[in-house]
């Protein structure tokens, strides 16, 4: 069906009442961002002859702001929507990933066994003798030392192994490092995980990750492999890179077969936009929905920190530092198809882009949406601390407290009782907060290595005077 796509906002709550639901692309300042990225992101097109691109950003729950752009398919005039499916390549790794702590989280798996012990067909050859086995959670970072691809030129040929293709040639191969030395991105690696997920769970990749992931989250428009009939009447066609010579060639379907679990998968940026709420939904609290909270967070954790600090690896998802924000998601890419989908916890804003061009670059448009949009949605959901007048009582226990390790500074505020290190270049950094939980006795807020999340007492003396503050088990005299 062809339609033209205007600007609008998108605004959905998912998982909450609509009574609930704040109109962020009204507020002003958010509007006008998306206005400017609406601007910006048809002129990025045009420049490079980009044939379609979807965006969509969430908030929490809400549904900011999603439009499509351009064609799915140029020679028909098909135009782009929001529900297009495109092959979302290395996105996969995500859901390959999920599964396999699933299975751990189920006692069937450790993610410290050795690959062998579920793949006993593994035996690539390896010119490194001592170094340790490749392990479960090597394949999930990437530090398995493996080559990239399988023994076939799937890339350029346009050919993917079955399983029985990578059992049979995975002895021709040899390890390019020792194993937990180096980051080596390997599809290799994430296809080997995925039919650990077959074998411990004894059941087909496909069936396992549509079932046990994609249903329960509503995923309606995702799924592994060959797309069913419904689906492939929303795939966007892929076009390949503009070369200067020539035009954008069409590129074929290509079946992922056995690299399913690191590149076959397909979706839409609505399901997403779903995937992403998910993630922030369980990050919020700690229940269970298709993986414990914790497991999530676990997940999205650096495993393998990257030489230049900048970023690194967790179970399957890849963490970006930056300066303004850290940011959890992956890309992909596939003859055709340039897909990209960021996380920033701290704001609690997901983005994602998928493009139908082999040079459309999504990660360009994410760091916009992320640099202008994002603190405009910050900005717009802050909600005015109301600040509670300070407890008059607490003067008593204003002062400097002394102990062998240094001196601490108990002051009043911004209207709250705090712990400061009062020669630190920047005191306030280190603070902790004192929350009233008694007589005389608070709870410990704050961050690093101190006793945060323990109590605090001040200890009186017989006159009811201070003359101890203890933070956790220790104490510090209280300096007359």
């Amino acid at each position: 069906m062809k339609r033209v796509v205007s600007l609008v906002a998108v605004v959905v709550c998912l998982w909450s009442a609509p009574a609930v639901c704040q109109d962020l692309a009204d507020h002003p300042e958010v509007a006008s961002q998306i206005r400017l990225m609406d601007s910006w992101i048809q002129a990025q097109m045009k420049d490079i002859e980009l044939p379609g691109l979807v965006i969509g950003v969430v908030h929490d729950q809400e549904v900011v702001w999603s439009k499509a752009y351009g064609y799915a398919d140029i020679e028909r005039h098909t135009a782009m929507r929001s529900d297009s499916i495109f092959r979302i390549a290395s996105h996969s790794k995500l859901f390959t990933s999920i599964a396999i702590l699933q299975l751990r989280d189920a006692g069937k798996l450790r993610l410290d066994d050795p690959i062998t012990v579920h793949l006993p067909w593994f035996d690539i050859q390896n010119p490194y003798p001592e170094a340790e086995p490749v392990r479960i959670w090597n394949l999930l970072t990437h530090s398995a030392g493996l080559p990239r691809e399988s023994n076939h030129p799937a890339w350029t040929e346009f050919e993917f192994p079955t399983g029985d293709d990578l059992r049979a040639t995975v002895s021709q191969q040899q390890a390019a490092y020792p194993s937990a030395t180096v980051w080596k991105y390997s599809n290799l690696g994430l296809s080997l995980a995925g039919a650990i997920v077959e074998t411990v769970s004894g059941r087909d990749y496909e069936e396992y990750i549509e079932t046990e992931i994609m249903t329960p989250l509503g995923m309606n428009s995702s799924s592994v492999g060959v797309p069913s009939e419904g689906h492939r009447a929303r795939l966007v066609t892929g076009y390949g890179r503009r070369w200067p010579d020539k035009p954008r060639g069409v590129m074929p379907f290509i079946d992922a077969r056995a690299f399913d679990p690191a590149t076959g998968l397909s979706s839409s940026v609505e399901d997403m936009l779903t995937f992403l709420a998910w993630q922030m939904r369980l990050r919020a609290g700690y229940r269970t929905e298709v993986l414990h909270a914790n497991t999530l967070r676990e997940m999205q954790r650096v495993h393998w920190l990257r030489e230049d600090w900048r970023g690194g690896n967790g179970w399957g998802f890849a963490i970006s530092h930056r300066e303004e924000r850290d940011l959890i998601g992956h890309g992909g890419s596939y003859p055709g198809y340039r897909t990209n989908t960021q996380l920033s916890p701290t704001e609690n804003v997901g983005v994602v882009v998928f493009t139908n061009g082999g040079d459309g670059n999504p990660a360009h448009y994410v760091n916009k949406a992320f640099e202008w949009i994002a603190p405009a949605i910050t900005r717009a959901t802050v909600k005015p601390m109301l600040l509670a007048a300070a407890d008059p009582s607490w003067t008593q226990y204003v002062g400097t407290y002394r102990s062998r390790g240094g001196e601490r500074e108990v002051m009043v505020f911004d209207e709250e009782l705090v712990v400061i290190s009062p020669l630190s270049d920047d005191p306030m950094t280190g603070k902790s907060v004192l929350r009233p939980l008694g007589e005389h006795t608070f709870r410990i807020e704050g961050t690093g290595g101190g006793p945060h999340g323990e109590l605090a007492r001040f200890e009186l003396d017989a006159d009811g005077n201070v003359r101890r503050l203890y933070m956790g088990v220790n104490y510090s005299e209280r300096v007359p």
